[in-house]
Formats: structure tokens, sequence, C-alpha cells
């Protein structure tokens, strides 16, 4: 089961029991990271918080993403441990879905996965892919595909995380060393990764925040802490 967090955090549960938890004061949100019109959570709102999709992989010599069961297990072990140390920090009902509702709701998450990587190329990915419909806010809707949960749940906003993580291998750390040689840059890994807040009913994205680096090891714990850190900077506080 998924650890508890928000802006700060969680206690884990099958939905549709609630807890309420005490409050973290998050940072503000940043307005290009933030729909318009909204102001933040409420303390009577109830938030779901989605199973994280994680995945890691090795890149071989020539740069093939090999997917690493045993890696993504303890990814996914010390990012619920790092959210866990956020528990007594959040002021709103925190719920969680039992391992049939995940199960039952797995299109909820592919589709998060679909809507956050355009999310990210069309929002964040500078001007040559911005959309003018947009006008360069964040303006994006699952329409009715996310009210399921709400139903299920009784829960206002849903939290999602995507993260996928790649590390070089032994093979491709030698490559990039030779290629090196001969002054030819190749790349090791690359971790990316998304943050969203999601509006059951209407299903607009509310909040939204990714993250994109060449660092960030979700093998160790302190890292992996870091990381959910980041994905969580500038959530929006509760009023």
């Amino acid at each position: 089961m998924l650890a508890a967090v928000l802006a700060g955090c969680m206690v884990a549960m099958p939905a549709p029991a609630q807890t309420p938890v005490a409050a973290a004061r998050a940072p503000a949100a940043d307005a290009r990271n933030t729909a318009p019109g909204f102001a933040g959570l409420l303390a009577t709102d109830r938030l779901l918080l989605m199973p994280i999709d994680v995945e890691l992989f090795s890149l071989s010599a020539g740069g093939v993403a090999e997917p690493r069961a045993d890696w993504t297990a303890r990814a996914l072990k010390h990012m619920n441990q790092a959210l866990r140390l956020r528990q007594q920090q959040a002021k709103v009902a925190v719920l969680e879905l039992s391992d049939r509702q995940a199960d039952e709701h797995a299109e909820q998450l592919g589709l998060h996965a679909a809507v956050a990587q355009s999310i990210s190329l069309h929002h964040f990915g500078g001007t040559i892919w911005a959309l003018p419909t947009k006008a360069g806010k964040l303006d994006w809707s699952f329409g009715d595909a996310m009210r399921p949960l709400a139903d299920a749940t009784g829960a206002q906003y849903a939290l999602f995380f995507w993260v996928r993580d790649s590390y070089a291998s032994a093979e491709r750390v030698a490559m990039m060393v030779a290629m090196a040689a001969l002054g030819i840059g190749i790349t090791g890994g690359v971790q990316t990764g998304y943050a969203s807040l999601v509006d059951l009913r209407s299903g607009q994205v509310v909040w939204f925040n990714r993250l994109t680096r060449p660092y960030g090891d979700l093998r160790e714990a302190e890292p992996a802490r870091e990381t959910i850190e980041a994905l969580l900077a500038g959530f929006p506080a509760v009023r």
C-alpha cells in the first residue's frame, strides 16, 4: 500500500475511510504550475493519494533501456518511506485506494501518465511546443474520466505521481569513457517525474509539477526522499 502524503502528509488507509491529519504549510504555488482560479485546498477537502507509478531502467552499452523490477521495488519502498516522513504535516483527510480498488482504477493511472507527458511537453517544453489555445495557462482536463474515483471514495481531489529513472550499466559507463576520449559525449541515465493534483469532479488538473534531471538515485533512501521533496515543491497550501 502506498504511504501517506500531501504538501506534507498523510495517513495510509483504504478508501472510503478517512482520517483528518495535521497540516504543513506549503510554499505558495507558482502561477505557471497552478490552474487559473484555483486557490488551494480547503481543510474540509478529502484528498485521494494514488499509487505511485514508478519504473527504473538500466541503460545498456548501446543505450537500450532495460526494466529492472528489483530496482523499481526498492525505489517504491524508499519513496513511500519518504512520504511517511511527512505524515504529521497535513491538514486534510487523506484517502488511499485498497489493492482491489487500485486494480479497478488502473485505467485512470494510465490516462494520467499520458496527459502528464503532454502537459510537460506543451506547457513546460518551451515556445516551440506551446499550444496557442492554452495561452500559456495550465488548462488541462480529463473530462469525466476521473469521476469514478470520486464516486468510489468521496474524495474531491487526487494526487498522482509518475516517475521514470534510468542508470548507466557498467558497459554503458565504459562506452561513455571511451567516446569521451574521442571527444564524443553520450549521456547516462535521466530522472523524469510528474506530480499532478486533479479535481476529480471537473477533471481539471489544478496543479502540476515536473522534474527532469541527470542525477538522483531512487535506489537509495536519501535521494528518493529528495526526489519526493522536489516533486512536491510548491504544492498548494491548505486554507
